[in-house]
């Protein structure tokens, strides 16, 4: 049985695209700011999308609007 090592969880990366998810409460992590309002507060976000989140990645790094938006865009 051979142990694979999965890559890190970036917490300011989507986990469905890889791109920038734009999480305010990471941003604010990250650069010592206050949080502010995050987009995501607004939007809501489908089982089906919630769903392709990789099981590792789940709770742990945000999806972008981007994936959402298109998300939307196809119901």
């Amino acid at each position: 049985m051979s142990s694979q090592m999965l890559p890190p969880i970036e917490a300011c990366a989507c986990p469905l695209c890889g791109k920038p998810n734009q999480c305010a409460m990471e941003v604010a992590k990250q650069t010592g700011q206050p949080i502010t309002t995050c987009w995501c507060v607004n939007v809501a976000f489908s089982p089906e999308l919630i769903a392709r989140v990789p099981v590792a990645a789940q709770r742990k790094a945000c999806i972008c609007k981007a994936c959402a938006t298109q998300d939307r865009a196809n119901d």
